[in-house]
């Protein structure tokens, strides 16, 4: 039996092995989690702070937490779509896009949420 190299180069012709469609499916969903986690935080942090009056930094890391959200999901989708058709096509697959956008996001809430503490 001969081992499958999916790093191997694959005629457009062939179909794709559907494990790294599920895949793909997969990480899309993860990323959309993650969009959905994002804006709960959002909704949680907000409702919680509007009654007492949190302060702008809180304000800010909402906004942000809501973006971030959107910026994801439509990521996701996107990501999603330029796999799926590289796959099909035979081509490297595209580069992780959206990681840095999370990453960088997260720490601006971080930071937003750490200023709201130390100065409420």
């Amino acid at each position: 039996m001969a081992s499958h190299d999916p790093n191997a180069s694959r005629p457009a012709s062939e179909p794709v092995d559907y494990r790294f469609t599920l895949a793909n499916e997969r990480t899309f969903l993860a990323w959309i989690r993650t969009s959905l986690g994002l804006l709960a935080g959002a909704v949680a942090v907000h409702s919680l702070i509007e009654p007492i009056g949190g302060g702008p930094m809180l304000r800010l890391a909402v906004l942000v937490c809501v973006a971030l959200a959107l910026t994801l999901s439509l990521g996701a989708y996107r990501r999603w779509r330029m796999v799926e058709r590289a796959m099909r096509a035979g081509r490297e697959l595209p580069g992780p896009g959206s990681v840095p956008v999370l990453a960088a996001g997260t720490a601006v809430i971080a930071a937003l949420s750490a200023a709201a503490v130390v100065l409420w």
